[in-house]
């Protein structure tokens, strides 16, 4: 039997026994199985339908966040584009066990929004500082004194986002004597945020509609996508905020830039691209750098239910949106299954088989339904990575498993990932010549800003 997780804190979820295996198994294909998606969507619009009601959508705004900001300036064009009937709520920031990091959240979400805006059409200015509190304090009493009426809330949002992130008090002080803000904006995050956890998430920038969640710009392509096929869109079909297809572009790099991953091997965000940011750094010249991490919950750090099953529920949407028609076959693969992988790795990357063994792991766990934690699943995995069964064997079998070497290296990886401010899976980090990051990411929806600046940096250069 496979030893239990050394380095593991997260308690029996972190290297489950094979019932409670199996259990959580069945729980997130569940979440993930696309017929049963498409059956509740239709029982929900046949109530709609015999109600009479509108399609209604509620957006939760988070003052402070960088994504929301973003957001917030897709509103007007949504509510034109859609049939829908808008409902806004104010939110703090996610809290406990569904935000590990929230300093680092906070501060990527600046980051990134000022980085992908400009490619939907969106601006972010903002610096990389936090917005003043005295400000944050402000706008967020401004946009409560408005938020009931979500026609003026649409107008008045992203007109209190772009005064706060530019840092202008003056303009800030001219939209609260426009818009009469509330005396104390505690009453209405709390209410907003009793309603979020009600329909059962924790973040900021996020939509609602009819049992399911849809992230910012990001995902409102898949919200959009629905109310077409639902007959609720103004214009013929056309979809709002459609993201940016992955273009590896004409310029190719000689090897000297160097684009380094983050993938964790139970990670279902990880699993959906780590082949494509793969094929990217190939088709690009870039080097590759593959440093694995472990799974959130495997450091220690507790993963909800409610978490668990939006991110599986969010991944089997992309997945569809790819093409991955096999996507959901899932065997949860935490704890001794992903220790014997990381085992074998150095020995694969010897082999020059590294990347091919955790892309057959993956695709074992979230797309071939196999338990990885018996040694049959473990020894598709290695011949399907073409490494030979009794050569792995004899390393997950020996000492070997208890050797720190490659526990260390592991480790090693997730400093190297925190120390540039991420701490989820996949991130990417593109570093220039010099050895100088160019770009920090965070989410397989960021690869093709990746691509962007890879193809940036090499014209800069001609």
């Amino acid at each position: 039997m496979a030893a239990k997780p050394k380095n593991s804190r997260g308690g029996e979820m972190a290297n489950p026994s094979p019932p409670l295996r199996w259990a959580m198994s069945r729980v997130l294909a569940r979440a993930a199985d696309r017929d049963r998606i498409a059956a509740r969507r239709r029982k929900l619009e046949a109530k709609r339908r015999r109600s009479g009601s509108a399609h209604v959508v509620e957006y939760f705004h988070q003052v402070d966040d960088g994504y929301s900001h973003l957001a917030a300036q897709m509103l007007s064009a949504f509510v034109e584009r859609y049939h829908v009937r808008l409902v806004c709520h104010l939110v703090g920031p996610p809290s406990g066990p569904n935000a590990p990091e929230p300093d680092f959240l906070l501060d990527l979400s600046r980051y990134d929004a000022a980085r992908i805006g400009p490619h939907y059409g969106l601006e972010f200015p903002g610096g990389s500082d936090p917005p003043d509190r005295e400000l944050v304090d402000l706008a967020t009493r401004i946009l409560a004194g408005v938020v009931t009426d979500s026609g003026t809330f649409v107008d008045a949002a992203p007109r209190v986002g772009d005064a706060l992130w530019s840092g202008s008090a003056e303009a800030l002080q001219g939209l609260a004597e426009r818009f009469r803000p509330a005396a104390d904006a505690t009453s209405v995050l709390a209410s907003g945020e009793r309603r979020r956890a009600d329909l059962g998430h924790y973040s900021g920038a996020m939509f609602h509609y009819a049992k399911e969640w849809y992230w910012g710009v990001d995902r409102l392509h898949h919200l959009g996508q629905r109310l077409i096929e639902l007959g609720a869109s103004h214009d013929g079909g056309e979809i709002l905020g459609a993201p940016p297809a992955i273009e590896p572009g004409p310029h190719r790099d000689d090897g000297s830039m160097a684009l380094e991953i983050f993938p964790s091997v139970r990670s279902p965000y990880t699993a959906l691209s780590f082949d494509a940011a793969v094929e990217l750094a190939r088709a690009t010249g870039v080097r590759l750098r593959v440093r694995p991490v472990l799974p959130m919950v495997m450091r220690g750090v507790p993963v909800t239910r409610t978490k668990g099953v939006y991110i599986f529920m969010d991944a089997a949407r992309e997945a569809r949106s790819h093409g991955l028609t096999d996507w959901g076959s899932y065997y949860e693969p935490v704890g001794a299954p992903v220790e014997r992988c990381y085992s074998l790795y150095p020995w694969a990357v010897a082999e020059g088989r590294g990347v091919e063994l955790l892309s057959a792991f993956m695709r074992a766990a979230f797309r071939e339904g196999i338990n990885t934690n018996t040694d049959a699943g473990l020894r598709h995995v290695v011949e399907a990575a073409g490494l030979s069964w009794a050569e792995g064997q004899s390393i997950v079998g020996t000492e070997v498993w208890n050797d720190r070497a490659w526990r260390d290296e592991i480790e090693e990886n997730r400093r190297a990932m925190y120390d540039v401010g991420l701490w989820g899976v996949p991130s990417f980090r593109l570093l220039d010549a010099s050895g100088e990051t160019r770009l920090r990411v965070w989410g397989q929806d960021r690869l093709w800003l990746v691509a962007h600046e890879i193809q940036r940096v090499l014209a800069a250069r001609l």
